[in-house]
Parts: structure tokens; C-alpha cells; sequence
């Protein structure tokens, strides 16, 4: 297997991915001072914004499944773009779940910078695509 070409791209798709990978694997359990409302873990967070037990996994799920595209988009830059489309909705989400419950700004912070990095890859992504 050949190794991919870095870009700025690549590097947004990094970052992002382990990124994801960090807050659902290796954090999902702690209390941080982004956490929605009083939560203390991620579970609970979602729990704080009033979704279903079930919106928790599909979130969870969908998010990782990201994390894994945009790595193998580092060989496949075809599935970059689509990838990058759901976790911009997904952070849009993410804060409008913050404005729900009304958390201060500075919880919306990482979701924010994640919009901003991925809205910055689809850009990227979708203007070199021709």
C-alpha cells in the first residue's frame, strides 16, 4: 500500500479523526468543562439534552464511522467530502444542543472549533474537486 500525499486536507482529516476518536473512546467517560449542562460524562450529556438512550449510540456510531472514513479517505479522497458533510451536520447539531439547555459559550468551544475544521476540509475538499 502506498503511502497517501500530505496535505492541508490530510492534515484537517487527522485531526479531526483522532479528534473524534478521543472524545468517543478514550474521554467519553470523563468530566470535562465542555460537557453539556452538568453532565459528567457523554452519556450523560446526551441524557441533559433530553435525547433518547438510542440517540446516544447512533451519534456515537456515526461519529466513529467518520473517524474511520476520513482516515481511509487518506487512500480513497473520493469518501472525504461526503464524510466531512455529515460531521459539519453533526456539529451544527452538537450546537444546537448547547443553545437548548443554555449552556455558556465556552462549552460550545470544541464543537465550534470542529465545525470550523470541518467546514474547512469540506471547502477544501469540494474547491479542489474537479
Amino acid at each position: 500500500m502506498q503511502l497517501p500525499t500530505f496535505t492541508n486536507a490530510s492534515l484537517l482529516q487527522i485531526v479531526l479523526a483522532l479528534g473524534l476518536m478521543n472524545v468517543w473512546l478514550v474521554r467519553a467517560r470523563s468530566a470535562t468543562q465542555f460537557r453539556g449542562a452538568a453532565a459528567r460524562s457523554l452519556e450523560d450529556e446526551f441524557d441533559a439534552y433530553g435525547l433518547p438512550r438510542w440517540a446516544f449510540y447512533l451519534v456515537g456510531a456515526l461519529k466513529l464511522g467518520i473517524a474511520v472514513v476520513l482516515l481511509v479517505g487518506l487512500w480513497v479522497p473520493l469518501l472525504v467530502s461526503p464524510a466531512t458533510a455529515g460531521l459539519v451536520l453533526l456539529m451544527l447539531g452538537a450546537l444546537a444542543m448547547h443553545v437548548k439547555v443554555g449552556d455558556p459559550p465556552i462549552k460550545s468551544l470544541p464543537a465550534l472549533l470542529m465545525l470550523a475544521i470541518s467546514g474547512s476540509l469540506l471547502y477544501l475538499t469540494l474547491s479542489t474537486a474537479t
